[in-house]
């Protein structure tokens, strides 16, 4: 089988496209984006180490023979996504009809891969592979004196998982139908196992959406929602039951060698998607049980706010349009000239304060030395003692103290150095707020925490592109 090549080793003849200003506005941006990626030919050495044997089925490899797409042409196509904010469907028919996004990602004349195809290659790149892609485009930004680490400004901000809003009925709503799916599937697989017992599909959804328009009304209380809780759960606790009796048993028989090859394989999938969502499943009921039926305070550490997306965390950041968010912390550091030098995702919040070391160890591992002005809001704020040790090393320590004041430290916040870099700090809020709108970074809709580290990781990148692009 023939190795995915790195990059087309003849490009095709370019032409002028059009005569206008915005056209030609738009493709000047994609081309200096196209210098600076073979500028740094580590960067798709790194892409191709992961995805030039991601496809190995017959199917997918005649195509990649036939149509020959490069590593270079899976990286190009992943940045027009991440830089015009398409889904991977309007990622596929929007290079497919624009000469312009055909001569960024090179592929010229050639067909346009199908978006299943992109899913998965876009997939095979992991979470530490942007790390590196990102840390390789900040020290090429260094090298060029494009970037300076005088002074750097942190933030976070909230990123949420593609959940719906996690009510008790609707989750074990989730988990019957999720389970009465699997049980659909291990009957044609294996009817004899399963038994001719009847899912009752629609019967937990009408009970859920019983429960949501009771609570709706004016003056039910929760106790006149216990019975019709005590119906839902009784129903998924039933499902549940049912589900771990079918997974054991494929799981038996795949041992067993019972079944032929192909059926053998997809019954042990079967049979730990079974295993698997039969575990969240429970948590659900426990949940849900301690909630609504013995009224306990369940803490948000123990809660499980998707069986899709279990990692997900509630956070609280006290923003007055959004109070609530359900998704993972990102923390942004960077520097003057809007360039994101780094950034982590955190799966569990941690406390602010405790990024502040890590942060400028990371900045002097880049820069070789500390900035000279730090900036970040009161949640960094840790104390007044933590702040006088940070300003031996650096000039200027601009972050607010969380309470009342002395008289000395409300003259230290009024000092001109301490407002500007105030000033400079409000600066990442507008970055935070082009990742989100113009990137899509507000909500991922890949699926798992991997996943999810490794969008964030692909948006930063296509936003220091863009920076240096218009550098």
């Amino acid at each position: 089988m023939r190795m995915r090549p790195k990059f087309d080793p003849q490009p095709e003849l370019d032409f002028p496209i059009s005569n206008l200003a915005l056209t030609q506005e738009f493709y000047a941006k994609y081309e200096a984006i196209s210098k600076i990626l073979d500028d740094n030919p580590e960067i798709l050495a790194l892409v191709h180490g992961e995805v030039a044997h991601v496809l190995e089925s017959k199917t997918t490899t005649s195509m990649l023979r036939r149509h020959r797409f490069s590593s270079d042409n899976v990286l190009r196509i992943l940045v027009v996504q991440s830089l015009e904010g398409f889904s991977l469907r309007q990622t596929v028919v929007r290079i497919d009809d624009s000469p312009t996004l055909r001569r960024f990602t090179r592929l010229h004349g050639k067909p346009m891969m199908d978006f299943t195809t992109l899913d998965k290659l876009k997939n095979a790149i992991g979470s530490k592979t942007w790390k590196a892609i990102n840390r390789r485009l900040a020290k090429y930004a260094v090298w060029e004196e494009q970037i300076t680490g005088d002074a750097l400004r942190l933030d976070t901000t909230a990123v949420e998982t593609n959940i719906h809003w996690p009510t008790d009925s609707s989750l074990l709503w989730d988990c019957d139908r999720v389970l009465a799916g699997l049980i659909q599937r291990a009957r044609k697989l294996d009817a004899a196992l399963v038994g001719p017992g009847r899912l009752h599909r629609r019967r937990a959804k009408r009970t859920a959406l019983s429960i949501t328009r009771k609570a709706a009304k004016r003056g039910d209380t929760a106790e006149a929602l216990k019975p019709l809780y005590r119906d839902l759960l009784g129903q998924v606790e039933g499902i549940c039951e049912w589900a771990l009796r079918a997974g054991e048993g494929l799981g038996k028989r795949s041992s067993s060698q019972r079944y032929g090859e192909s059926k053998c394989a997809a019954a042990e999938v079967l049979a730990e998607e079974f295993v698997y969502f039969h575990e969240l499943a429970q948590r659900v009921i426990d949940q849900a049980r301690r909630r609504v039926l013995l009224g306990e305070s369940v803490p948000n550490e123990e809660k499980l706010f998707s069986i899709f997306e279990p990692d997900t965390e509630l956070l609280k950041r006290g923003k007055a349009g959004k109070p609530i968010e359900f998704g993972h912390m990102v923390q942004i550091q960077q520097v003057c000239e809007k360039f994101i030098t780094d950034y982590e995702v955190y799966e569990k919040k941690p406390v602010e304060h405790t990024l502040l070391k890590p942060a400028l160890a990371s900045h002097r591992k880049l820069f070789g030395d500390l900035p000279e002005q730090l900036t970040a809001d009161k949640g960094y704020y840790e104390s007044m003692e933590a702040l006088k040790e940070l300003e031996k090393a650096i000039d200027v320590v601009s972050i607010a103290k969380k309470g009342k004041r002395t008289v000395e430290e409300t003259e230290r916040e009024r000092d001109p150095l301490f407002r500007e870099a105030q000033a400079f700090r409000a600066g990442v809020e507008g970055t935070i707020s082009f990742l989100k709108r113009m990137l899509r970074l507000a909500r991922c809709f890949n699926r798992g925490w991997e996943r999810f580290v490794a969008t964030v990781g692909s948006t930063v990148f296509a936003h220091n592109l863009l920076v240096l692009a218009r550098a």
